[in-house]
Order: structure tokens, then sequence, then C-alpha cells
């Protein structure tokens, strides 16, 4: 049968540009071995974690990444006809698996959507709630500086510091994702970071400085609050630095040793897969929140499965709120 899948021709460099990624179709065998099932693409997802990990491959290869998948053929007995599965087999419309990279959902999904499985309920949530709850140890009454607010790791950040108390100060890319997160999701301050002066409003926000800080950009972000707005035994949870994935050059900042070290703060990154083991427990607890209405879940969602590339870059420009979906 035909298959299609993306193709990562060559690194990055810069702004991905089309020629970087292209499309290509091919053959799979039309008769299965014992033991393996195919599998057809439901939903994709696509991470900015994609475009600095994309360095420690050899191109070309299949780009890699989630995906959440139906078994339509099958001669592997743990895995009938239509059970739907998550796999790490990269940007492929269907594909041939002996079972073994293949995880059914962990915990009972209920009637949330099945594509809540690649974000709130998958690796974006789970670095979320992990960052937030384990490395931040949030408390109520905590100032927490939160950046990429509106986005699929941001948006749950800021609702679980709410949910615990916590006053948010957020920062996001234009004025409907403002009103989403100061309206909707209901964070205390909420500002368009394109028109404002950062660090000159969340001084003027907690001029006595804030307890958390859960990164997201880095670049100038990163040094600006460690330095100038982070209390006395601060905490920092280090989750991305998509300010800086496309940059040609290493770019250098003011050193922040001396206030790590005069104001004894905790800097932590997180690399999710490192709480593996408890993701069901936090996943069942996020769907409770979200029956509840207590979490809310937007998705900007791409149908075809040709639209994973515009899907891909439209991430470095701003353009998802809440997580980036490919539909089939």
């Amino acid at each position: 049968m035909k298959a299609r899948q993306w193709i990562l021709v060559k690194h990055f460099e810069g702004e991905p540009k089309d020629e970087d990624l292209v499309l290509q179709e091919i053959d799979l065998p039309d008769q299965l071995n014992e033991g393996e099932v195919l599998l057809e693409g439901l939903y994709w997802t696509v991470d900015p974690y994609m475009r600095p990990y994309s360095k420690t491959y050899n191109p070309p290869i299949t780009m890699f990444g989630e995906q959440l998948a139906k078994v339509i053929k099958t001669r592997n007995g743990e895995y009938p006809l239509g059970t739907v599965v998550l796999s790490m087999s990269g940007w492929r419309s269907h594909f041939i698996s002996n079972g073994n990279d293949l995880k059914p959902i962990s915990f009972d999904l209920g009637s949330t959507p099945l594509s809540y499985c690649l974000g709130t309920l998958g690796m974006p949530g789970a670095t979320a709630y992990f960052g937030l709850m384990n490395l931040l140890e949030p408390k109520k009454g905590d100032k927490l500086i939160l950046n990429g607010a509106a986005g699929a790791v941001g948006s749950v950040v800021g609702q679980l510091a709410k949910i615990h108390g916590c006053e948010v100060i957020a920062f996001v890319g234009d004025d409907s994702k403002l009103d989403w997160c100061k309206n909707e999701l209901g964070f205390d301050h909420v500002f368009n970071y394109k028109k404002v002066d950062f660090s000159e409003v969340i001084q003027k926000v907690a001029p006595d400085g804030c307890e958390l800080f859960f990164d997201n950009v880095g670049g100038n972000w990163y040094h600006t609050i460690i330095n100038k707005h982070l209390k006395k035994y601060g905490k920092a949870a280090l989750c991305g630095s998509i300010e800086n994935y496309n940059d040609k050059e290493v770019k250098l900042y003011p050193s922040t040793n001396n206030s790590i070290l005069a104001k004894e703060l905790r800097i932590q990154g997180i690399i999710v897969n490192t709480f593996a083991k408890d993701w069901p427990k936090a996943f069942t607890e996020m769907n409770h929140f979200i029956r509840e209405g207590k979490l809310k879940v937007k998705e900007t969602t791409y149908e075809g499965f040709e639209n994973m590339r515009s899907a891909f870059y439209g991430l470095f420009k701003g353009e998802n709120t809440g997580k980036a979906i490919i539909k089939a």
C-alpha cells in the first residue's frame, strides 16, 4: 500500500525552510509478518523541541515525533483491529510495527477528546505538571513569572498554578492570546511582550520580587528575571529556549552566577521523561480538572497530513494558541 512520510533532508540553518523538509510517498508491504500490525495515523504533534533535537540526527531521515494511530490490519494478538495507540513513529501517515514501539493510553480517558493525549494529557502536559509541581513546588500566595503562557506547556502551567493558589504574571505574543489567558484562563496579569518592556511591567506588578519562574523562552528572559526579579530562595524551571532555536551563532548574555549565589536560587532544567513512571497519575489528575472545568484546553488544529511542515514552522512564528495538532 502507499504511505507518506516527511523527510528531514538536511539540518535546519537559521529559520527552517521548505526545502529542509519534503513529503515523500513510499510503498509498504501488502502482507504482514506474524506479530506485526499496520497502523494509520489519526493525529500528529509538532513541538518546539524538534528543532534543537534534529541536530542530533544525520539527515536524510524520517522526521521524528509522536502520533496517535489506529490498528487497521493485524497479526498480533495484543493489538486487535481498531486499537488506538501512541507511538514515536515519526511523521508517517501509515507504518508497520512489531508492537514494541506502541503504547496504549495509560489512563482512563473517558469522554475527553483523544487528541488531548498529544497535548495536555501527553508530553507537553506532563512537562507542565512536573516542571511546576516537582521542580517549583508552588505554595499558595507565590508569584509565578510565566513566558510562552498561551502555548501547549505554558497554558497548562499557568492554570495549575492558579489551582494551587499562585499569582500568575504571564506573557504572550499577541492580543488574542492575551484575551484568552486573561479572560478565559484567569491569569492575574497578562502582557503582550511585543508591546511592553517585560522587566518594567514585572517590577510594576511585583516590586518585591517573585518566588517562581517557569521559562519556556530563554534568551533575554532568563538572565533578566534571574538577576532582577526572583526573590531570595526563588526557584526557576527551565523548559525551553525557543528564542534561540533558530540562532545561527551562539549569543552571549549577562552572567547570572552572582545572583544565583547571593539569592541562593534553585534553578533546574526539565527533561520530562525523567518522570515517565508517574505520567499516568498526573494525567488522571489533570483529566479530572478538565472534566470539572478547572483546566481548559485549546488546540490549533491543522487538517491533513500534508500540512505538518506548515504546522511545525508556525510554532516559531507564534501561530498556535495552546497545542498545535495535525488531524488526518
